[in-house]
């Protein structure tokens, strides 16, 4: 453990060139008049390719098709679809009249649905067919079933009572549906000269987005981003990665999550970088069919995606050397997982972002010129332009080398909660600082290591014990893939230590050679009590572990088996 030092937990990222001070719309127009004829979209599983100025021309028309129904600049615009073409037009669709794109997790249900719709106050959704086990048209006619009856754009249903219209992208859709490919039509009641107008009367800190927050408990929370918020962070990133109009990215990680349409489409348009969707939703054959076929220079992913890559029998088929760098985000990496995705995946510059929707979403991140074992151990520095502090149970910064929460404050800050002025002032203070409710150390180089959330702290007799830290040991055992461990609730200790072990295929190992490796090696208070050998983890679509749903299943185990 680093010996606390009296400078105090705080940093703030360099001043590294100008913010963009123009909305998505402006800067979307700016790398189309630079790179028009270069390749900008490859959606494989839709057999689509869009050099900038087909894609414009998409955008534009897609734009004015939106007027055309009525859509103001504040409205709102909800999609409900896993990634294809029709996502990335939206988006930048939407930027340029200033509607306020509501992006809705393709795995919700007609309860979700009817929520994420009636809090954001959506005037009209655009949606899927099916995906996976989801039939969205059913769902949608659940909620408004007098769609069928009306007319596009004159619905009139309690069940979603400011929803206007639906837009459904399939061919054929049933009656109500306004189909997207007749949105052309609608297009030529709106001049290109309105649509420009429209563009240039939006202000840089105008709402453009709203995503729900995944809570483990109580309703969803819609994080309200602005043009600036997250045109500015997509910039970062991509300069972080160094990307160019010649690099090529592959995005496998959903759009309607920050990592995909900020991170990977914002990053893209603002430096001319050509966006590639491998598949609908993640594979890892296709994902890593498209890097070797596609030649590209860099991948994004949750850990859980690149140990399904690393663990594909595809993978020494395929020809990854064109790859040189990416991100690896959305939940902590493990060390030797790591390690792996840059020998074994030839991502030299491959680099680790911390973040939350609630910021845009990166806040630290590591460099391509980090040496790795700052690459493999922490989360980097504080992104420029940005604040980073730690603070204990009363606010006061720790010092280096303390565990504290971590705070960020600066540009990519959330606007707030959409009509929840009660849950965006517990999370943003009256200086500005956004609370991230995950705990972190900070080393006098400024680099910070996650070691857990707040929440997810265990509390065993007495001694605070870190997840993360029993996690990383347990990585370094040859037979284990993939870890995850979680407090239960326990009558003499408080809490009980459970470890959900995932073993490389073809393993045989039990928890009592896992305990015995334990033993020794990590405080007897770290060693967990239980361990229970899976083949999966319950997750969210975007690859996050859902530990509060491993907690319950293991509560429920262990009370069937008489040991609660």
């Amino acid at each position: 453990m680093p010996t606390p030092s009296s400078q105090p937990s705080y940093t703030k990222g360099p001043d590294a060139g100008t913010l963009f001070e123009i909305p998505i719309g402006d800067a979307f127009d700016a790398t189309v008049s630079r790179h028009g004829d270069r390749e900008a979209l490859v959606v494989r599983h839709q057999g689509l390719r869009y050099s900038w100025a087909e894609l414009s021309d998409q955008v534009e028309r897609h734009a004015r098709a939106l007027m055309a129904l009525g859509l103001a600049t504040g409205d709102r615009v909800g999609i409900w679809s896993p990634n294809c073409a029709e996502w990335c037009i939206a988006q930048f669709a939407t930027a340029k009249i200033g509607a306020i794109l509501v992006n809705i997790n393709p795995a919700y249900r007609l309860e979700d649905l009817r929520y994420a719709l009636n809090q954001s106050g959506c005037q009209w959704l655009i949606c899927a067919d099916t995906f996976k086990t989801s039939d969205y048209h059913r769902m949608v006619l659940d909620l408004v079933p007098t769609l069928a009856n009306s007319e596009p754009g004159r619905l009139n249903d309690p069940g979603a009572p400011e929803l206007r219209g639906v837009i459904s992208l399939a061919r054929q859709p049933p009656a109500g549906f306004l189909p997207w490919r007749q949105l052309d039509d609608h297009a030529t009641r709106v001049s290109a000269q309105s649509l420009h107008q429209r563009q240039s009367d939006l202000d840089v800190n105008d709402p453009i987005n709203i995503q729900y927050t995944s809570g483990t408990t109580g309703f969803p929370k819609g994080a309200t981003l602005s043009h600036r918020n997250i045109l500015n962070n997509g910039h970062l990133v991509g300069e972080s990665l160094g990307l160019n109009e010649r690099d090529r990215l592959v995005i496998p990680v959903p759009l309607y999550h920050c990592f995909g349409m900020v991170m990977g489409n914002l990053a893209c348009v603002t430096h001319g970088t050509t966006m590639i969707y491998p598949n609908d939703g993640f594979d890892p054959e296709t994902t890593l069919r498209a890097v070797a076929e596609e030649k590209a220079t860099a991948l994004y992913g949750v850990p859980t995606m690149f140990i399904a890559e690393l663990a594909s029998p595809v993978r020494d088929e395929m020809d990854l050397s064109s790859l040189r760098t990416g991100i690896m985000a959305g939940a902590t990496c493990p060390v030797e997982v790591m390690r792996k995705v840059i020998d074994e995946m030839h991502m030299s510059e491959v680099q680790i972002a911390y973040g939350m929707t609630e910021t845009s979403p990166v806040s630290l991140q590591t460099g391509a010129d980090d040496e790795l074992e700052r690459r493999v151990s922490t989360v980097g520095r504080t992104q420029p332009h940005l604040e980073t502090k730690l603070v204990d149970e009363h606010g006061a910064t720790v010092g280096r080398g303390e565990i504290g929460e971590l705070c960020t404050r600066g540009y990519s800050v959330m606007l707030g909660y959409w009509n929840n002025p009660e849950a965006t002032a517990e999370a943003i203070d009256d200086q500005g600082w956004m609370h991230t409710g995950d705990l972190a150390r900070m080393d006098d180089q400024g680099y910070v290591r996650i070691v857990g959330r707040a929440k997810d702290l265990i509390i065993r007799g007495g001694e605070n014990v870190y997840p993360r830290e029993i996690e990383e040991f347990l990585y370094s055992h040859e037979s284990v893939e993939e870890v995850q461990v979680i407090g239960v609730a326990d009558d003499r200790y408080g809490e009980e230590i459970v470890a959900w072990i995932k073993v490389r295929p073809g393993v045989d190992i039990d928890g009592d050679e896992l305990r015995a490796f334990c033993q020794d090696r990590i405080a007897h208070f770290k060693v967990p009590r239980w361990f229970r050998l899976v083949d999966d983890f319950p997750m969210t679509v975007t690859g996050k572990i859902q530990k509060f749903r491993m907690r319950e299943v293991s509560e429920q185990s262990l009370k069937e088996h008489g040991h609660a």
